[in-house]
């Protein structure tokens, strides 16, 4: 069962990596549970409101390390690690999702620059 909820949120966390969803009003709402909030890695933090009607950063994007923490029935941290190949940096993130009206939602998201590189995190 927990195999099954980790390989769902992956899908979820890199459907809202990709541009197609990015782009698409309708696809991240459906994704960002109505309270969501977001620390960036540029250290602002934004609301759903803010992020459907100011965009997100459209950037080509690889998700590695992708872990689940259970933190209640209805609630799970996620931790992972992005190369950002359009803007040639990698961040270290996490989301809190949510069992929202019987899916799952992203409530909380923050990314956080890192320096280490891609060789030095992946996990053998």
């Amino acid at each position: 069962m927990m195999e099954n909820l980790k390989e769902h949120l992956r899908e979820l966390e890199e459907s809202h990596i990709h541009m197609e969803v990015r782009i698409d009003h309708g696809k991240l709402a459906e994704i960002l549970a109505d309270d969501f909030f977001e620390i960036g890695s540029s250290g602002y933090m934004s609301n759903k409101e803010e992020c459907l009607n100011h965009g997100v950063v459209l950037t080509e994007m690889e998700l590695f390390n992708f872990e689940i923490f259970p933190l209640a029935t209805d609630v799970v941290l996620t931790t992972y690690y992005i190369v950002d190949k359009t803007r040639k940096r990698n961040t270290l993130r996490s989301s809190i999702w949510k069992f929202i009206d019987e899916r799952w939602q992203l409530y909380f998201h923050q990314g956080t620059i890192t320096p280490l590189e891609l060789s030095e995190i992946l996990v053998k």
